[in-house]
């Protein structure tokens, strides 16, 4: 008779991309928006050729950068609460198992489970990996979902630079005359691209997740289009 291990076929589940999907997203998301925004801007402004592609070029520099870092200490700050806690648990584990293993029964109780068969899950379980055990059903750490910065801020920068090149490369080759309705058109296009591939990966509705990005996308364009006008005019 085949063991339960050799039947169980592997499955890969979305939640496994969550980390660097949501990273990559929101680095090509910002990089799309924020440098075609800017080109706008300073299109808008009436500012030579060159001058907007020296802003473009600045602003994906900076804005890889700001990206990196600030995923970077954003996700360092949760990785440090998740190693804080881990530690505490684990000395709780050495300084009194049995409460822990009550805790532990105690939680799969509330799931559904009887006290008897909770109690039995609870001491495999623990035999096991007790410090894992508890880490995921009552911390809620785990390997698909723990922080890790320097994944996050590399997943950040290089799609911020995707994503910002897209309408950098807007500025480079259409002509001045008609470069603000070419870079909001495409910026539009390039949104609703990313959107949609966003939604395929994650499993959610494509037309939900279009509208949400191509929307705001839009208005941040619109707004930086009204500042440039008037400070051009203004100037």
């Amino acid at each position: 008779m085949k063991s339960f291990h050799s039947r169980a076929h592997p499955e890969r589940h979305r939640t496994e991309h969550i980390g660097w999907l949501r990273a990559a997203v929101l680095g090509a998301n910002d990089g799309i928006i924020s440098t075609a925004s800017l080109v706008v801007g300073v299109a808008a402004a009436h500012a030579s050729h060159a001058n907007i592609l020296t802003t473009a070029v600045a602003g994906l520099v900076a804005g890889a950068m700001s990206m990196a870092a600030g995923e970077f200490v954003s996700v360092h700050s949760q990785a440090d609460t998740e190693k804080a806690d881990l530690e505490r648990e684990r000395i709780e584990l050495e300084t009194d198992p049995e409460a822990e293993q009550r805790e532990l029964t105690a939680i799969y109780v509330r799931r559904g489970l009887d006290g008897k068969l909770a109690s039995q899950v609870a001491t495999q379980l623990m035999a096991h990996d007790r410090l894992g055990a508890h880490a995921r059903d009552e911390l809620g750490i785990s390997d698909a979902l723990s922080a890790r910065p320097l994944q996050a801020a590399l997943a950040s920068a290089a799609s911020f630079a995707v994503g910002a090149a897209l309408p950098l490369s807007v500025v480079a080759l259409a002509p001045q005359a008609s470069l603000l309705p070419w870079t909001i058109a495409t910026a539009i296009a390039f949104l609703a691209t990313l959107g949609a591939v966003a939604a395929k990966i994650g499993a959610t509705p494509v037309a939900r997740s279009v509208w949400r990005v191509t929307f705001w996308g839009t208005l941040a364009m619109g707004i930086t289009a009204g500042v440039g006008a008037v400070f051009g005019t203004s100037g």
